[in-house]
């Protein structure tokens, strides 16, 4: 079946769609939707080639369907890669690219998937710490060293 009768079929009705407001945008949070906008470019449903970036526990998760695979076969009709997350923004940022546009899979989700492995990686850094607030003025505390060089 092609991807755009599949998009017919499934475009007003399947268990995905998200509508808040009345005149407002539709979203949709299936698996492979990079913007979880409900649009065909990014719907992880209705096309052959889809790319789900995803959080996991040692970092990034990478998934890619496979358009050429058999709905019989016994193998996965998916490839996943997974980026550490210690292993920088950079790196990730080159590795996704790689894998969407340079190889010629799905160049069109370039930035899609830039910007979230991006969120991704800016979600699982740790916060720096606060620093300690220093007082001034009356609410410093007074020490025993600052009364003797006082007087």
């Amino acid at each position: 079946m092609s991807s755009d009768l599949q998009w017919l079929l499934l475009r007003n009705n399947h268990s995905f769609i998200v509508k808040r407001v009345a005149e407002g945008p539709i979203f949709s949070k299936e698996p492979g939707n990079l913007r979880n906008l409900h649009s065909f470019k990014f719907s992880g449903l209705a096309n052959s080639k889809t790319i789900h970036i995803a959080d996991s526990p040692t970092g990034v998760q990478i998934t890619t369907r496979k358009p050429k695979a058999s709905p019989y076969g016994v193998s996965t009709a998916s490839s996943t890669s997974t980026i550490r997350a210690r292993s920088g923004s950079r790196r990730a940022q080159r590795v996704v690219a790689n894998a969407t546009a340079k190889r010629g899979y799905r160049p069109d989700l370039r930035t899609a998937a830039l910007a979230r492995v991006s969120a991704l990686l800016a979600a699982q850094r740790e916060p720096k710490p606060t620093p300690a607030k220093k007082l001034r003025g009356k609410k410093k505390p007074v020490t025993a060293a600052e009364v003797d060089s006082e007087a």
